[in-house]
């Protein structure tokens, strides 16, 4: 909700538990409970916004305002739920094929029609191999420039520049194949080509802090 312009796809998984017709019921009626969550979140920001207009004292919450004016702004799509049976190949190739579509919807994704230069595929693809070689540590972290400097030994990227590298970083980014986190002081040089091993590693983070939660209680 707090992404400009975002498209959320909902899927729907265990349909082999349920019977035909309850598959319908259900997301009907998830798709309800979505609607209505939307309206609420919509009916609270207008609430919000009109407190601090109302109030005696707007000018102290002119920030707030500015924030909460930019998330009304923002559109949020909802495409229709697709319930699928994991155990199922078949339901899993259509799931695919529904992302796909909708991902290649000019409506829903404008920039799909925008034409990258073949340096974009070139640099893609080599990322790629270096990401995929043995001298590639599991955790797939590697410094900007040593990246730059690896690329542009290579055929066709010798002209590779810093700047030129960053722009497509933003795109990879995008689209999941790497992590860059540019606006973060500490790791605007650091480019994760393991994406899987950082989500792994949030994931442990997160069950160490939630067990130690349980300790403290305990104790």
């Amino acid at each position: 909700m707090r992404v400009p312009n975002s498209v959320v796809l909902p899927v729907g998984t265990h349909t082999d538990c349920c019977q035909e017709a309850d598959v319908e019921e259900k997301r009907c009626d998830i798709m309800s409970k979505i609607a209505a969550m939307l309206e609420e979140r919509k009916s609270n920001l207008t609430h919000f916004i009109n407190n601090l207009e109302g109030s005696e004292e707007s000018e102290f919450y002119v920030d707030q305002w500015e924030k909460l004016k930019e998330m009304e702004n923002h559109t949020l799509t909802i495409l229709n739920l697709v319930p699928v049976n994991c155990t199922n190949c078949r339901d899993i190739k259509k799931l695919e094929a529904v992302i796909l579509k909708h991902a290649r919807n000019e409506e829903l994704f404008p920039e799909v029609v925008r034409v990258l230069p073949p340096v974009y595929r070139q640099v893609e693809a080599a990322i790629v191999d270096v990401a995929q070689s043995e001298e590639m540590a599991d955790h797939g972290m590697m410094d900007l420039q040593y990246l730059l400097s690896k690329l542009s030994h290579r055929e066709h990227l010798t002209n590779l520049g810093r700047e030129l590298l960053q722009d497509i970083l933003r795109y990879l980014h995008r689209i999941g194949l790497v992590i860059w986190y540019e606006e973060i002081k500490h790791l605007e040089n650091t480019v994760f080509l393991q994406p899987t091993f950082l989500i792994t590693m949030f994931k442990v983070s997160v069950c160490l802090l939630y067990l130690t939660k349980v300790v403290e209680s305990v104790c």
